[in-house]
């Protein structure tokens, strides 16, 4: 994880501490007894002796030692196992339950996806990967790097992407810009053919982020207005004027033009409470949008009623914002550097669970492993991603 320590071994510590091994990982398990090690063993020592066991059960003539990470009472080892139990006041003459996981490898670049211009917005689906560039175009990709379609349209760069759905053969996506508008598009994937279904007007400055809900029947958009509008996601062909609802957005008759078959849609509801942009919207629940803004606060909004719930208070910007389903928790990147965790069902004062440190730089964006609750990444101005676990 994130700038982790070596373990290193130390002499002053007593003899011997009694460890009970459980995994969560049966192909992994060893016998349940209590085994007497040396105090100051960290992680290679620990590393080395379930290997050994492993190896003795195992049929395999050449196994390969695997690597595993040790917690004691829910967080992760990174000193000598005394070490560890004087920090949090547990007694070394009782039988500490250890338990053991296989490690996150450290990630690695699969491939580089070029661009004309800077990358500002990214979604996946699948094997699919949609991203938006300052250029003004939004692109669709295969995972292994096939550039599949180069879409213009927008009038200024894309800030944001989003999938609506894609079953392989149809497929549907929405895109953000900062012309203040959002576009509803239709992809037939087996034609590689492309369609601007809708174009959603109603912001009056340049749009930052959008989030679709989890019945894909409605997105949420914030940007520099300071408002949140929520849309129907619906992708009906329906055919309406388009300078219809025009003088709640503006577009240049160029593009007027050139996306007359394209209907123009307005928001079903516009939420108001930020003072200054919104950076990033999320659908929390079926009724529950996060918000996160530069005026460092995060507002959670009743979807459904129409108005704000809850909100935290920062210290500085919020960059973006990110929730867990998994773990219902949410993390924050912000101007100070810092990562912070929150429990988005404290109400009114909420406080700050953890904060994490590492990056030297603003941290931009923040995301949740989809598969582990422990588990998330941040990307920083200081040129770095960096893996997380909240047990560290």
């Amino acid at each position: 994880m994130a700038e982790e320590e070596n373990t290193v071994e130390t002499s002053d510590v007593p003899s011997e501490v009694q460890l009970k091994f459980f995994t969560k990982q049966e192909k992994y398990a060893v016998p349940d007894l209590v085994f007497a090690v040396q105090g100051n063993l960290g992680v290679p020592g620990l590393n080395s002796l379930i290997n050994e066991i492993l190896k003795e059960d195992s049929n395999e003539d050449n196994y390969k030692d695997i690597q595993f990470d040790f917690l004691i009472a829910g967080e992760l080892l990174r000193t000598s196992v005394t070490s560890f139990l004087e920090s949090k006041g547990i007694s070394s003459e009782n039988v500490i339950d250890v338990e053991y996981l296989e490690s996150t490898p450290t990630p690695s670049p699969l491939d580089c996806i070029l661009h004309d211009d800077w990358v500002s917005a990214i979604d996946f689906h699948n094997d699919w990967i949609l991203t938006g560039c300052y250029d003004h175009s939004v692109h669709i990709w295969t995972r292994r790097g096939e550039h599949k379609l180069n879409i213009p349209g927008h009038g200024g760069p894309v800030k944001g992407v989003a999938w609506l759905y894609n079953d392989g053969k149809d497929a549907a996506f929405i895109s953000v810009s900062t012309d203040q508008t959002a576009m509803i598009w239709e992809w037939k994937v087996e034609s590689n053919s492309i369609e601007c279904i809708h174009v959603c007007r109603g912001h009056e400055r340049g749009l930052e982020t959008v989030t679709v809900s989890e019945s894909r029947q409605q997105f949420a958009t914030g940007g520099w207005d300071c408002l949140l509008k929520i849309w129907s996601a619906d992708i009906s062909k329906e055919r309406g004027d388009p300078s219809e609802n025009g003088d709640e957005g503006t577009t240049s008759k160029k593009r007027k033009k050139e996306y007359s078959s394209a209907s123009s849609r307005t928001p079903l509801i516009t939420l108001k409470g930020h003072k200054e942009a919104i950076s990033a919207v999320q659908w929390t629940a079926v009724d529950e949008i996060i918000t996160s803004s530069w005026d460092h606060t995060l507002k959670i909004w009743d979807a459904e009623l129409g108005g704000m719930k809850s909100e935290i208070v920062g210290n500085k910007s919020f960059f973006d914002v990110h929730y867990s389903p998994l773990s219902k928790l949410v993390i924050t990147a912000s101007a100070d550097k810092q990562i912070r965790l929150y429990d988005p069902k404290v109400k009114e004062g909420a406080i700050v669970k953890s904060t994490f440190s590492s990056h030297k730089e603003w941290v931009q964006s923040v995301r949740w492993s989809p598969i582990d609750p422990q588990l998330f990444v941040s990307a920083s101005f200081d040129n770095s991603v960096k893996l997380w676990d909240l047990r560290r």
